[in-house]
């Protein structure tokens, strides 16, 4: 029945991504968020875990605040679906890439650089700046739990170009030899690692993977934030931010603490701008 029920899975979004790319990127934005917002508050344990999210890190919100932000943030996750089938061929007149690095510059030098986001607006946008900037890039990501649907998601996750490399040992070895080949990786910094640190985000402690403070301090490479902000009718801002300031004390555990205290709260500040931009669906906090 599990197999059956994961071909089933997979063939319906085959269907709902091939339907999205004949619409047009921006019709099948606005029908993305439209099912976004009507199916997402049906989901009742997702929607629970959200509001306790919420309310961990604003203390005291009303009702009508976090639905708000829910009502957000289920738009904003149905259009990032709906607009997964057009990533690869997004122009300069939907994205307007606003950047304090020179990254053609960086690119060319080959010397290794780290570029960290968040689940953030339409956070699959931000890979497009490979393409245009021609960076030899390798982007980390989770394997979707059904095996049929990841082949699915890959079919045009790939059309972006890079190397994608999947969490665990294997992606760790291939984030690792990328630096050392002068290339740049790619890493989402906002989620729950049990076996991580745990680092203050909204006043409470979260486990942090420590990976990526690990990397930058070992391989001396720069840690550039990213940050993709959704515009009406389906433009985007994407914006590279200075590196992080990374002090090197010779107290190598207490330098790591120093980088993910300063990357979570710099994902911190983005979310209290737009909390309606973040996936509040992760189990960032202990229960």
């Amino acid at each position: 029945m599990k197999a059956l029920r994961y071909r089933l899975e997979a063939a319906a979004l085959w269907l709902a991504l091939h339907l999205f790319r004949r619409l047009g990127v921006q019709r099948a934005s606005a029908l993305g968020g439209f099912l976004g917002r009507c199916l997402g508050p049906l989901l009742a344990e997702r929607n629970r875990i959200a509001r306790r999210n919420l309310q961990a890190a604003f203390p005291g919100i009303e009702r009508r605040q976090w639905a708000a932000i829910l009502a957000g943030m289920w738009d904003n996750l149905g259009r990032v679906v709906a607009e997964l089938p057009h990533i690869h061929d997004l122009d300069d007149a939907r994205v307007e890439t606003v950047s304090a690095v020179d990254l053609d510059r960086i690119a060319a030098r080959r010397a290794g650089a780290i570029f960290f986001g968040a689940h953030f607006g339409n956070f699959d946008v931000a890979t497009r700046l490979a393409a245009r900037h021609r960076f030899t890039l390798t982007m980390l990501y989770r394997r979707a739990n059904n095996p049929w649907v990841e082949r699915v998601v890959a079919a045009w996750r790939n059309k972006r170009g890079g190397a994608w490399a999947p969490k665990g040992r294997e992606g760790a070895r291939a984030l690792l030899a990328a630096l050392r080949d002068g290339g740049a990786i790619a890493i989402m910094a906002d989620q729950k690692f049990n076996q991580g640190l745990a680092i203050p985000f909204f006043g409470r402690a979260a486990m942090t993977a420590p990976a990526i403070a690990e990397l930058a301090l070992e391989r001396r490479v720069p840690l550039y934030p990213v940050r993709v902000l959704r515009r009406p009718g389906a433009h985007f801002q994407v914006t590279v931010f200075p590196a992080l300031d990374i002090a090197r004390s010779g107290d190598r555990q207490a330098d790591i603490r120093a980088v993910l205290v300063a990357i979570n709260r710099l994902l911190e500040d983005w979310i209290r701008e737009r909390p309606d931009h973040w996936l509040w669906l992760h189990r960032r906090w202990p229960c």
